[in-house]
């Protein structure tokens, strides 16, 4: 399993939403399914929201995991906050400062770091434990 740690020059929460936007809609067009985990219910709605209008032209087809299940069939990106679909295998995006459930049944995890020194501090902590379950850790030091 690899894990990719994506460090951000900038504290703005956007950034690392608009961020976790662009990582999802790369995978997707990849033919992937994407988990895009939120700490909260509110950050799973903001999420939601700026799928559709991140950029000029952005469509993500997606839906909350909370969905009923007919209207999130179809659907190779969720948005959530509790324990990622059983379907769900190739991509898990955390936006959450914990670790996230059932992060070993993922092919691939996306780790967003910003420089929120609470952000970064869980972020090393989550570091940990990826390494001590053997994972492929790599880091990306974005630029502004």
């Amino acid at each position: 399993m690899r894990v990719d740690f994506y460090v951000l020059p900038t504290s703005a929460p956007h950034e690392r939403r608009v961020l976790a936007c662009k990582l999802t809609e790369k995978a997707w067009r990849q033919g992937m399914n994407v988990y895009i985990h939120t700490g909260s219910e509110t950050e799973t709605g903001i999420m939601d929201k700026l799928l559709w209008t991140f950029r000029q032209g952005s469509f993500i087809p997606h839906e909350k995991a909370t969905a009923p299940p007919a209207e999130r069939e179809d659907m190779a990106v969720l948005v959530g906050h509790g324990n990622p679909p059983e379907s769900f295998r190739d991509l898990m995006v955390n936006l959450s400062l914990h670790q996230p459930p059932l992060f070993e049944k993922y092919q691939r995890v996306a780790e967003l770091v910003d420089e929120d020194e609470t952000i970064r501090a869980e972020g090393r902590k989550r570091y940990m434990v990826y390494k001590q379950h053997g994972c492929t850790l790599e880091t990306h030091n974005l630029e502004s």
